[in-house]
């Protein structure tokens, strides 16, 4: 369990995809802002299937911590389907998933997060909130420019630029790889926590949940479900074989 019990002053507004990132950033938004609110985005996704896990996952963490139960507020879920109808990649496009020759791989939709983030702060500022939790990442992660810390430091002076306001953008997530992720929600809430996020979040680029695994459901093979397996293949590793998770749910294929 997490020991930091600093309540920080004013709301926030998760960015919550119900992913494995944005489940963790949901926790730690949870143990640290006295109201939380979520937010997520239909914008065409190829693994749409990931919007459905967000309901069980609310659910799961408050009647996992009592304390987190009147700190959760209302969901808002946003449709951006001109964000499907610009993108060109696999993560909009039934494509396969290849790389660049920079290494960037198709599945990047461009002004994602930037969209994301200035529709958050849009919303923030209907719902007085003044913190916005997003789960980006540079550590471990598929080299998207807009996930760098650089970026959103950047967008944070802009939004409040724009808007008159001062939002915090926070990105707990941006130093950690996905092994140290696993073991953020170990200490935010314990086997518990991390049992609910690895069967429940959903990580797959091709929204697969017909498969199950040690680390989660999903096709095995793409980006999103490698990044994945690697990071909890080193968190059990790390952890050791004295503890023990409860077994992984079997496979529906």
């Amino acid at each position: 369990m997490s020991t930091d019990m600093t309540i920080q002053p004013g709301g926030a507004l998760v960015l919550f995809s119900g992913g494995q990132d944005s489940a963790t950033c949901l926790a730690w938004a949870l143990d640290r802002f006295d109201s939380v609110e979520t937010l997520g985005f239909d914008y065409g996704q190829r693994h749409s299937v990931e919007l459905a896990c967000r309901d069980t996952l609310r659910a799961g963490m408050v009647a996992r911590r009592t304390l987190w139960t009147d700190r959760l507020g209302p969901d808002h879920t946003l449709d951006l389907p001109v964000l499907g109808q610009l993108s060109d990649t696999a993560l909009t496009r039934e494509a396969a998933i290849a790389f660049s020759e920079g290494g960037l791989p198709n599945t990047f939709v461009p002004g994602r997060n930037i969209l994301f983030l200035t529709f958050a702060a849009a919303l923030a500022t209907r719902r007085g909130l003044k913190h916005i939790v997003g789960g980006m990442c540079e550590t471990d992660y598929s080299g998207y420019p807009d996930c760098r810390d650089d970026t959103i430091k950047s967008l944070q002076a802009t939004l409040n630029l724009g808007m008159d306001s001062r939002f915090v953008l926070h990105t707990p997530l941006m130093w950690l790889d996905k092994a140290a992720t696993w073991r953020l929600a170990e200490q935010l809430g314990g086997d518990d926590l991390v049992g609910l996020i690895r069967d429940d979040s959903h990580s797959c680029y091709l929204g697969d949940r017909t498969h199950a695994h040690d680390w989660g459901r999903g096709c095995g093979e793409c980006p999103a479900c490698e990044i994945r397996r690697r990071g909890w293949e080193q968190y059990r590793a790390e952890r050791g074989p004295a503890r023990t998770l409860p077994a992984a749910p079997v496979s529906d294929a």
